[in-house]
């Protein structure tokens, strides 16, 4: 049941051999964002026959729409969530060792002000144990600052009343390179990904689920039987038939400006409240986010508001009074979904991320909550329970100290040198080059099926270029040579792409003459139903 590391241009062959398997998968996973991406993984490291499928492409939803932090989350130590915070820690750690290239060290600045609810007291004390929930082994060292070192490190911070603060360390990456890498790995160990695979029905007969799975692309249907399946879909996974998952929809908007226009050096913790948002260094561009709402719209697709957008630079605005960011300011946005386990009561900050496994019928696993950071845990709790069920001595969970990428895991790549690997950006947490060899990459050895998977989950172009849409035109045409496109098909695509993004840029592009966030929400507000209706 292996893949081979050319995974995309043998799509049918590995449809065929699904469909004509005679015996079941150990392990069937739903859901291809970064938990599944996790099982995956350690299942297949442990010989477990595995099969992982996505209705939509690898990271289409939380995965690649997250603040692209690994942290433990200092703010949890002021609920007392220690064991959430610790177990993240580690993990945090832990990822660092075995993806370094895509856990990059980041400072984070926590300016204090009088009477903010935030005192520096309690902030030193806490970065202090921060420190030691890591083992110790933080990314970095964690230290006071008066209030002249926190405006030195941070120009055109907000200087009124302010006490000093602190300076810790948390990791940035790159979501969906994370869960990419992550797969490569899993394909690498034996198991079998496929994209744009949706599991349709699934009932249980004797010992074994019978999955029915409808190739989202060309409509194929098929049946896999499976021993267990592990629901990991993430905002989907109450959908799923068996599912006895509860979660607590909450939507985060990130936005992104140019750096020039907010050049912090180091990652920025802003408060509001008790709550906290973050400016985030980002190669040539700043992100900033994120909100914290209640959500109960569509999930493939959550809104970003020009109120969500307006908030954000408000805070923003507010830390840095001199940078005057406005709607024109903004590149980009992404709104993400955290599929929290439900809990009605508190705010939506105050909800737990503490993850859930759920035995349902028997060989059936409910993954759910938790946060990037944890998803390695998770996975090997899950693994652990799956090895348990079946019955089955299984080797111990290794992902805690083999790297993702390993030579055997890179051996469909180019080899060291290639223009093709350094262009496809494997080591690093900002976007790649535009190259038609990285496109051509993604598209033969990265599953990269759609324009907007290279455009969005490959590379985070369509964030980072603010012509976005220009860049789309050229990967449309090497997309087109890498996977045989007609031009009736390269056009169809450049249409999918424009209607997917058109809509999220309208909530935030002022008309010209509009600097006024409030004005802008306003015109945004009349954009999108013009939108609706057209």
């Amino acid at each position: 049941m292996t893949s081979g590391m050319n995974p995309t241009s043998n799509r049918d062959s590995q449809l065929d051999r699904l469909a004509a398997a005679d015996g079941p998968v150990d392990v069937l996973v739903i859901g291809g964002g970064i938990v599944g991406s996790g099982v995956a993984r350690d299942a297949a490291m442990r010989g477990l026959s595995t099969l992982l499928v996505d209705r939509y492409d690898f990271a289409f939803g939380t995965s690649s729409r997250s603040s692209r932090l690994l942290h433990g989350g200092l703010r949890y130590l002021a609920q007392g969530r220690v064991g959430l915070v610790h177990e993240a820690s580690t993990e945090k750690v832990t990822l660092s060792k075995i993806a370094p290239h895509l856990a990059s060290p980041l400072p984070f600045v926590f300016p204090t002000y009088k009477r903010d609810g935030w005192p520096r007291w309690k902030l030193r004390v806490g970065v202090k144990l921060y420190d030691l929930l890591c083992g110790g082994r933080n990314l970095g060292k964690s230290r006071g600052l008066s209030p002249t070192a926190a405006a030195g490190l941070l120009p055109g911070l907000r200087t009124d009343q302010l006490t000093g603060g602190v300076r810790y360390y948390d990791g940035l990456t790159n979501d969906a390179r994370l869960v990419l890498d992550t797969l490569r790995s899993a394909a690498a160990a034996g198991a079998t990904v496929l994209n744009y695979l949706s599991l349709t029905s699934a009932e249980r007969r004797g010992d074994l689920w019978h999955c029915h799975l409808t190739d989202a692309d060309g409509g194929r249907r098929l049946t896999v039987q499976a021993r267990t399946v592990v629901n990991a879909a993430g905002a989907w996974a109450t959908q799923l038939p068996s599912s006895r998952v509860r979660l607590r929809l909450t939507k985060g908007v990130h936005v992104v400006v140019e750096k020039h226009r907010l050049p912090a050096a180091e990652a920025v913790v802003m408060t509001d409240g008790t709550r906290i948002l973050f400016v985030i260094p980002w190669g040539d561009r700043t992100i900033l986010g994120t909100t914290d709402t209640d959500y109960d719209g569509p999930l493939e697709s959550p809104d970003c508001t020009a109120e969500d957008v307006a908030y954000v630079l408000k805070i923003t605005n507010r830390t840095f009074p001199a940078a005057g960011l406005t709607p024109a300011d903004v590149i980009s946005a992404w709104s993400g979904l955290r599929p929290l386990i439900a809990d009605p009561k508190g705010k939506p900050s105050d909800v737990s991320r503490a993850h859930q496994i759920l035995d349902g019928e028997p060989g059936w696993l409910d993954v759910a909550g938790g946060k990037l950071t944890t998803y390695r845990l998770m996975a090997e709790q899950a693994v652990d329970r799956v090895a348990t069920y079946l019955g089955r001595t299984t080797p111990a969970c290794r992902t805690a100290a083999e790297p993702i990428l390993t030579t055997a895991a890179n051996s469909g790549s180019p080899p060291a040198g290639d223009a093709t690997a350094a262009d496809a950006g494997f080591s690093g947490v900002v976007p790649p080059a535009v190259s038609e060899s990285a496109v051509a990459h993604f598209c033969r050895r990265e599953w990269g099926r759609h324009l907007d998977d290279v455009m969005i989950r490959r590379t985070s172009w369509r964030y980072y270029h603010r012509d976005h849409l220009e860049v789309a035109a050229r990967v449309a045409d090497w997309m087109a040579a890498a996977l045989g496109w007609t031009p009736e098909r390269t056009a169809a695509e450049l249409d999918r792409y424009r209607e997917m993004t058109a809509p999220l840029a309208a909530t935030w592009v002022p008309p010209s003459g509009v600097d006024d966030p409030a004005a802008a929400a306003a015109s945004g507000a009349s954009r999108r139903a013009a939108l609706a209706v057209g």
